[in-house]
């Protein structure tokens, strides 16, 4: 970790493991944002387009480095993992692109970084399935858009992180604190 990380509630940070997105496929989602994304929404930024594999919320500075040593150990075996956008999907606050991750190769890569995290104590699995997406905006009032898709065709992610989430007024911003290439 780099001295400018930024410690929220005392000796606690607020991490997350995600799949980081190649630059034409970053590229590719600013474009379509730009083109399809209207109203009283707020954009997420190019800097956090990603697909999480697990939100584990406010942990223990200390622990920042099992974590990230868990995502290297899920990610060394890890076979190629293939995605494509599928559809749109607005929950109460976010919109986001979902994807298909065909061969399962994704669930299988977050299925195995779930059951790591969990011995190692920072993470509660939730009951709901996992499913492959990126956040691309967020909102107080659901704006029900209706968007085409973004034309990004089958993509494989670049690698894997651990990120450091750091809330300001103007949205979340995020920081690698550990990257790790997919299958070693």
């Amino acid at each position: 970790m780099s001295s400018s990380d930024t410690v929220e509630g005392g000796d606690r940070r607020r991490i997350f493991c995600a799949l980081a997105l190649p630059e034409p496929v970053l590229d590719a989602l600013v474009e379509w944002q730009t083109r399809e994304v209207f109203g009283d929404v707020r954009v997420v930024q190019r800097a956090n387009l990603h697909v999480t594999l697990a939100f584990l919320g406010l942990v223990a500075a200390d622990a920042v480095d099992r974590i990230a040593a868990e995502l290297r150990g899920s990610t060394a075996g890890a076979a190629e993992i293939v995605l494509r956008p599928v559809g749109y999907r607005e929950t109460r606050s976010v919109g986001m692109v979902i994807l298909d991750d065909d061969a399962g190769m994704a669930v299988e890569l977050a299925t195995d970084l779930f059951g790591r995290l969990e011995r190692l104590g920072v993470y509660r699995r939730e009951q709901r399935p996992w499913l492959p997406h990126v956040t691309v905006i967020r909102f107080r009032r659901q704006p029900r858009l209706r968007p085409s898709l973004p034309e990004l065709g089958s993509f494989s992610p670049s690698g894997a992180a651990v990120y450091l989430s750091v809330l300001r007024s103007s949205g979340a911003q995020y920081e690698v604190l550990d990257f790790t290439p997919l299958g070693g």
